[in-house]
Formats: C-alpha cells, structure tokens, sequence
C-alpha cells in the first residue's frame, strides 16, 4: 500500500494510428490499423518491408519560439516525446513555462520527469560521409575512423542519439526542475517509467510527474535486426492489416513501429483539490528479470512475467477475480507469445479465461519503449469510457492459448486493470490500475 495514493490526470500520445490520444483512441475501439509499407526508407532486401509509421506533424507547433533552434539537435525519437508531453500536460489542465508562461499552474521544483527509451540509431545519411572517409580499399579502417571519421563530425552529434534527452529536453523546455530519470530497460521502459513516476510521488518527492516512453523504431538498422533475428514477420507485405496476430493460430511475427505515449501523474489531493479530471489510480506495480539464454526471445515459460504480475497484484492488494481487463504485450511472434500467455495464465489461474484480454499491437505495431504507456493509456481510457475494443487479427488462437480475445467491442463497467510487459532481455514489468472511487 502507498503512503501516499497516486492518480493519472492527464495523457499525451502520437501514434501510426494517430498523432494525439482521441484519434488513436478512436482507431483502437473501431479496429484501425497504423501499419503499412514503411515510407522512411526503401526497404529492398529487408524480409519485412511493412512497419507502424507515425503520420505528417508540424514540429514547430510544440516547441517555444526560443527553443527552435535546438531542434537541429533532435532525433526523431525526442520530437515524438516532445509532441506526446504537450499534450499530456494540456489535457491534465495545468500550464507551464512552454505552455503559457504568464499563468504557470505546475511548482517545477515539485515536479518530475521519468521516460523510458530505447535505442536511438543514428540517421544513415547523417553518418554516411563520416565513414566514407574512413575506408581503405573499399572497407571500413578503424584507425581513420578514430583519425578523420569522428573529426569529420560535429562535436555536438551525440546528444542527438543520448536516450536520457528525451527527459531532458522536454524537462528544459516545460522547466520541470523535480527527479529525473531516464530507464533504458527496452520495450518495458514506459512501464517502469510510470511505476517509477508514482514511486517518486508516493514517497513524497513530487507532487506531480511527466512519465513515459517513446522510440522511433522505424530505422534501416533497427529493422535489419529484427529482421536478421527472424522476429519481424515476411508473411504478410502484401497485407498490412493482417500482418501482426498477437496469440493467433497463424501469427507469423512481428511489425515494428514508432511512437511517443506520455501520461502526468498527481498525488491524490492535490489532484482533487484543483479538479482535476482523474482517469485512474494506479494501486500496484511489479517487475522481474528471468534472462533465457537464447537472448533472441522470452524465456519459454515466462517466469519473469509471472512474477512480476503477481508483484504488482500483491502490491495492489487485490485478487485475480478483480481484474476487468488485461492489456498484454502480444507481439504477434509465436513462441513469445505462447510464454507470456502461460506466464499470465499461471500468475492469475483459472480465472483468466473470463477476464477480457486486447492486445493492441496488431492495429498499432510493436513500438519499443514506447509500448507499455500506450498499453497504459489504452487501459486508462477504457476505464474511463467503460469501453474496450476488438482484438483485431485473433479469429483462432494458438493452442494452449487461455486468454479470453473475444473479436467485438464492448462495453461494460472497467474497476480494475492489468498492463504487462517484457523486454526480449529479460526485464518484465506490469501495472495494475483502478477505477477511482466516486469519480474524480
């Protein structure tokens, strides 16, 4: 139990489903799909050829006049963190430096910032005239790379690929002057973000916190890894909407995209003593690292992720039959899936076959670090809404599956919610989330 209860009062996201929460909300409760041939580059020879793409934005709109000029010091990872912050910070109703410096509502110092990241590839064209100068005979010569390559760069190149300026730019930009952190744990980033976003507020640190994760997967060199180690899927090019089938009979693998997903979390009464619209509680969390030797997928049995679950249950002080709905990774690739539905099976028992489950990867693509606060804002709205979309591309489970993926919308009252994840190194974590009590 939390010496001091912590709330989530607003959310922020820009997704390939859309490029703010209400469009990609919209698209998650009708079956959408944000997956397509990938436009970023030309993916000849790639065994997967489709990705989860985020749509045109006009960055300038989300940065402060007198901070344009450091754009050119941002990857497209910190533009999507930047744009997914704005509008987390206008939905929770409070204003800062960025957004109305005559009027700002936030205490900065009692404000914190915590984002998950994931690996930041360097633009290829940016690179390329670096390690041009650094061959001999037609191959790469490390000595000229250490002599002329890295001389032929900026000094400041780095910071444009260093994973904890995500927190620091929109930290700078909103003057968010409380604990900082950047979490550089994979595709569980955006959960541990959070957990480690309510900690901070619970033990009396902050008063208020940005949290999230993003990653711009959507890269020549983060594809040809995926692709090379046989995660992403090459059944389906020719069928965007089809490709990814998280727990599905015929789930071939993956498709890997990009995106921001933000959320401010509040302490309780502060939160109610301005008003706040109040989506959910957040009432347990957990986290785990069981490493599998063959490091390209999840352990077999999922133990890490059965751990962490009951952590977070155990934290929450609430039993498996409590549970509206769960929100699992579901990448579409067959033998991961397989261990985190046994994994998720073993931690909640027989009661997960009557416990809604949606997968949200098959519209949105697997986007890294970003995922697990997309899946949290996924929850957060359907707690809010009493609404929970189809779970698209699962006609027929894979067998052994217990989950309960029933393909239709529907609605119904949502009190409790569970959000998991795990990293293909081994770092899971999972979140359970509450319907407020009498409302916000």
């Amino acid at each position: 139990m939390r010496s001091r209860r912590v709330v989530i009062t607003g959310c922020g996201a820009i997704t390939p489903l859309g490029i703010n929460v209400p469009q990609t909300w919209n698209a998650l409760l009708t079956g959408g799909c944000g997956i397509g041939k990938i436009k970023a580059f030309d993916p000849v020879g790639f065994s997967c050829k489709l990705a989860g793409e985020v749509g045109p934005y006009k960055f300038r709109d989300y940065l402060p006049k007198s901070y344009r000029k450091a754009a050119k010091l941002m990857s497209r990872d910190i533009e999507l963190s930047i744009i997914a912050s704005d509008e987390a910070i206008k939905d929770a109703g409070v204003t800062t430096q960025a957004t109305d410096p005559n009027h700002i509502t936030i205490q900065p110092e009692r404000t914190a910032v915590q984002f998950g990241a994931g690996l930041i590839s360097c633009d290829l064209l940016e690179l390329a005239p670096s390690v041009a100068v650094s061959l001999t005979d037609g191959m790469f010569d490390i000595h000229k790379w250490g002599k002329a390559g890295i001389e032929s760069l900026t000094p400041i190149w780095l910071l444009k690929y260093l994973p904890n300026m995500l927190a620091c730019h929109v930290g700078i930009i909103h003057d968010i002057r409380g604990p900082s952190n950047s979490i550089t744990c994979g595709e569980v980033g955006g959960h541990l973000a959070i957990a480690e976003a309510a900690d901070v507020i619970s033990r009396g640190s902050a008063e208020m916190a940005l949290a999230g994760g993003c990653e711009a997967k959507v890269n020549p060199i983060v594809m040809i890894r995926q692709c090379l180690l046989k995660r992403a899927t090459s059944a389906s090019n020719d069928d965007p909407e089809g490709a990814c089938r998280p727990f599905a009979a015929d789930a071939a693998g993956s498709v890997f995209g990009e995106a921001a997903g933000v959320v401010v979390l509040e302490e309780l009464e502060s939160a109610q003593k301005r008003k706040a619209k109040i989506y959910a509680e957040i009432i347990g969390t957990g986290s785990s690292t069981n490493i599998n030797p063959v490091y390209e997928h999840l352990e077999a049995d999922g133990k890490g992720i059965e751990i962490a679950i009951k952590k977070a249950m155990g934290d929450a002080g609430i039993m498996p039959g409590d549970l509206d709905l769960i929100i699992p990774q579901g990448t579409g690739i067959p033998q991961d899936d397989a261990a985190e539905a046994t994994a998720i099976t073993r931690a909640l028992g027989d009661v997960v076959e009557s416990i809604p489950a949606w997968p949200i990867k098959s519209m949105m693509s697997h986007t890294g670090a970003a995922a697990g606060t997309l899946d949290v804002i996924a929850a957060i709205k359907a707690i809010s809404e009493s609404r929970i979309g189809p779970p698209k591309n699962c006609e027929k489970k894979a067998e052994g599956c217990r989950l309960k993926l029933t393909c239709q919308d529907q609605e119904r009252p949502i009190r409790h919610a569970l959000c998991c994840g795990y990293t293909f190194g081994g770092q899971t974590a999972a979140i359970v989330l509450k319907k407020l009590e009498g409302g916000s």
